[in-house]
């Protein structure tokens, strides 16, 4: 049960986050992508660069690795929490 939350958790983060200011819901299958991809990284940077490749990608626009890397510790801290719920 804790995976569902925690990607519902991340979806919610990256919907808020809208790089683009497109509106929430305009990043649905980046932030699908992005979630498969948290399930194998608990690197800030190496989630960062995913991140930054599937938004770029999808809108030929580019992000500030910085800025990536601000949602990517928002969303390992989310990986942990839900690791740790009992």
């Amino acid at each position: 049960m804790e995976n569902i939350e925690m990607n519902r958790k991340s979806v919610q983060l990256l919907q808020e986050w809208d790089p683009f200011k497109f509106g929430a819901e305009s990043y649905d299958t980046e932030a699908a992508d992005v979630v498969a991809a948290l399930q194998g990284i608990d690197d800030p940077s190496e989630l960062a660069k995913v991140i930054q490749i599937v938004y770029e990608h999808s809108f030929e626009q580019w992000i500030p690795f910085e800025n990536c890397v601000a949602i990517a510790y928002k969303l390992i801290a989310v990986k942990f929490e839900a690791k740790c719920i009992i």
